[in-house]
């Protein structure tokens, strides 16, 4: 579904709040979470040493700049890449100075998916933790790490919040770890009248559904939303397989809405689209920052060898 740094609204209507969680609850994702593996009959993308290079390049500097989620969203690109032992030996060392909740689970959630899984612990600590502003952080970032813990912190935030936003990110862990009543919450949540809260479902939905939900999350886009909410959905779809989500990926990837261009960008790796890889290696000079990291980690992650 999330995020901070993307919090600027096309609508001055719209409220800041629930848009920063909505961009928050998409983005860092990607899918794991990061990515999903390749398909058994999907070919690795091949980048020329050139391309591959730059792709490294935007996402080493991306990671040492000083925006914050810019810079965790570059790291994540790195490990999806093959680099992840570079993002844990630049990222740990933040922890010990860095006091505000939400980044800490940023920090954290990039250093468990590059492989230091102890990390999780953080995570799971301020989730149980009496302060609320890490809570929706801690489960989102859980989820996408694919990490419970022993589970009790995650079920009772999921059974007593009355916060949708977390109850989303908490059922997306649980029904990632098989939990029948989470899922069954989420595709409920497809029919919830907010577009901020049923945009997120489906996101969550494209990931860790089935082809049950194709025609599920299809049928929100007759509803009357913008053309971000509506490419929420699309990218869904392609993860899932849907071919209209995937020609409709393609077209986002030249969006005039940086933010949509930068969600296609990311989910073009989600749904193993190497078909678009020319518009991704465009993507690289992309004015809006995140756009161009996520073209790269959808690059390298596309022209890793195939996971059987």
């Amino acid at each position: 579904m999330d995020n901070n740094t993307l919090a600027q609204s096309r609508d001055a209507n719209r409220s800041l709040a629930r848009r920063t969680f909505t961009i928050s609850m998409i983005f860092v994702l990607c899918l794991g979470m990061g990515q999903l593996s390749h398909g058994a009959d999907q070919k690795p993308l091949k980048l020329s040493p050139e391309v591959r290079e730059r792709c490294v390049q935007i996402l080493q500097d991306g990671m040492h700049s000083d925006e914050f989620w810019p810079s965790i969203h570059a790291a994540e690109g790195l490990t999806l890449g093959g680099y992840g032992d570079e993002v844990i030996e630049y990222l740990t060392p933040k922890l010990t100075t860095e006091e505000d909740d939400q980044k800490r689970c940023g920090l954290a959630r990039e250093i468990v998916r590059a492989g230091d899984r102890d990390k999780a612990q953080i995570m799971l600590e301020i989730l149980a933790g009496e302060d609320p502003h890490g809570h929706v952080h801690a489960a989102e970032s859980l989820y996408k790490v694919n990490e419970l813990g022993d589970g009790v912190a995650m079920r009772k935030r999921f059974q007593e919040t009355d916060d949708l936003r977390l109850k989303l990110m908490t059922a997306a862990a649980l029904a990632r770890s098989g939990d029948k009543d989470a899922l069954a919450f989420l595709r409920k949540m497809l029919s919830h009248e907010d577009p901020e809260l049923y945009k997120v479902a489906a996101w969550i939905l494209g990931r860790i559904g089935d082809k049950t939900d194709i025609l599920r999350i299809r049928r929100n886009l007759s509803r009357d939303a913008d053309e971000l909410t509506h490419a929420y959905h699309q990218h869904s779809l392609a993860a899932l397989g849907d071919p209209a989500g995937m020609v409709a990926l393609g077209k986002n990837l030249q969006s005039e809405d940086p933010f949509v261009r930068t969600y296609a960008a990311t989910f073009a790796g989600d749904a193993g689209a190497t078909q678009f890889a020319d518009e991704l290696i465009d993507m690289l000079d992309d004015p809006h920052l995140d756009a161009r990291y996520r073209a790269a980690q959808s690059l390298l992650f596309l022209s890793r060898p195939v996971v059987e």
